[in-house]
């Protein structure tokens, strides 16, 4: 079984901060030279989730909440 899309809307605050919080960790993310707040990182990934190139997902067969690429996600279909 494939991954399900997720809306946020379906996710409490709480809940959607963590799942952006642990993408933002696990990425590793390249911000340039400049630093960043966490803060401003997480807007950047729901900026992402809004427009719909990042997708939340849960995969059933690891039991985990994720954020993908959209184009990633569709992949899979």
């Amino acid at each position: 079984m494939g991954r399900i899309k997720i809306l946020p809307q379906q996710l409490s605050d709480t809940a959607l901060k963590g799942v952006i919080d642990e993408f933002i960790s696990r990425e590793g993310t390249d911000y340039g030279h400049k630093d960043y707040s966490l803060e401003a990182k997480r807007r950047a990934v729901m900026v992402q989730i809004e427009s719909g190139s990042a997708i939340v997902c849960f995969d059933p067969d690891s039991e985990t909440t994720s954020i993908v690429d959209s184009a990633l996600f569709k992949k899979d279909f």
